[in-house]
């Protein structure tokens, strides 16, 4: 996945701001609160760092062209770097950022989700 396209699919869920920083990467949020970020790449292959469950992070961790987080996950965060191949194809890229995206919608306020529209089912 190239920037264009992890920006494009952020872009496409509900209420998302983007904003670059940390050196150039793009940060995508929900509510203000980072679920994605792209960048800090190996140089070749794009970097995308996502937010996961604990069981997530257990399987994902040590798959090849995945890992912890750095930084994130140092800090007990539950964040995985997608930074080299093989790592996830597209398609599951894009299904862990979309968890990635609901999970930190659903730590949002109660407040903060109603007025975004978010989780009302």
């Amino acid at each position: 996945m190239t920037y264009e396209e992890f920006n494009k699919y952020c872009q496409s869920l509900p209420e998302t701001t983007y904003v670059r920083q940390w050196g150039g990467s793009h940060v995508w949020k929900v509510g203000g609160k980072v679920f994605a970020i792209g960048g800090w790449e190996n140089g070749i292959y794009p970097g995308v760092t996502f937010k996961v469950s604990e069981i997530a992070y257990e399987m994902l961790s040590d798959m090849p062209g995945l890992r912890p987080a750095p930084y994130l996950a140092s800090r007990g965060m539950k964040w995985i770097q997608h930074y080299a191949e093989p790592g996830l194809s597209d398609d599951e890229l894009k299904t862990y950022l979309a968890e990635s995206y609901r999970l930190v919608s659903l730590n949002l306020t109660k407040k903060k989700q109603k007025e975004l529209g978010l989780n009302q089912d």
